[in-house]
């Protein structure tokens, strides 16, 4: 009998990666990340458990995904808009403008980005379920950027009112850095 395979695309079309980790003893884990379906099993997994689970777990996330409500993008982007009108007049004075402000899903290595000459703010879908103490904070640096385009002195004295800012760049660093290392998941202190 042959073993079974393993499919290399979701009913939905999205490639399929299989993870095998020797630090992983039972666990199975699944994420869609930047459209495929990531797959991590442990490395002493057979090719039939390997095939087994990456099926139930493929599944399972197309089951939650489909189960979701798709997000209103303009509701998504008219909040963000109401959010960084309300950033520019409490920390900036009113002084920033942006044309538009909105949701990308195509940053992977800043959390946002803006564009003076057209003001334009993008942030990353990747800030989506941070603290919005922290959304805030990348959504002010970026309006910011709208008035001061370098990070130089003047630039950070913009953003000396928001108290928040040492504690977001704080966050966002450890965030970058559990990223960039593939940690997931419930961490605790014990």
């Amino acid at each position: 009998m042959p073993s079974p395979s393993v499919p290399a695309t979701t009913r939905g079309g999205l490639p399929i990666e299989v993870r095998r980790s020797a630090r992983r003893k039972r666990t199975v884990n699944a994420v869609f990340r930047d459209g495929v379906a990531v797959v991590s099993i442990p490395a002493h997994f057979t090719r039939a458990q390997e095939a087994d689970w990456v099926q139930r777990m493929v599944d399972r996330l197309e089951t939650r995904a489909a189960a979701a409500p798709a997000p209103d993008p303009a509701s998504a982007e008219s909040d963000l808009a109401r959010r960084a009108a309300e950033l520019s007049d409490r920390y900036l004075g009113g002084a920033a403008k942006p044309v538009s402000v909105r949701w990308v899903s195509n940053q992977n290595s800043r959390w946002g980005s803006a564009t003076p000459a057209r003001g334009t703010i993008r942030l990353s879908d990747k800030l989506v379920g941070m603290p919005s103490w922290v959304v805030d904070y990348v959504l002010l640096h970026e309006l910011a950027h709208l008035i001061e385009a370098s990070h130089g002195p003047r630039f950070w004295r913009l953003l000396e009112s928001y108290p928040q800012t040492e504690t977001a760049k704080a966050f966002l660093s450890g965030a970058a850095y559990a990223s960039a290392r593939g940690l997931k998941g419930e961490m605790s202190e014990d």
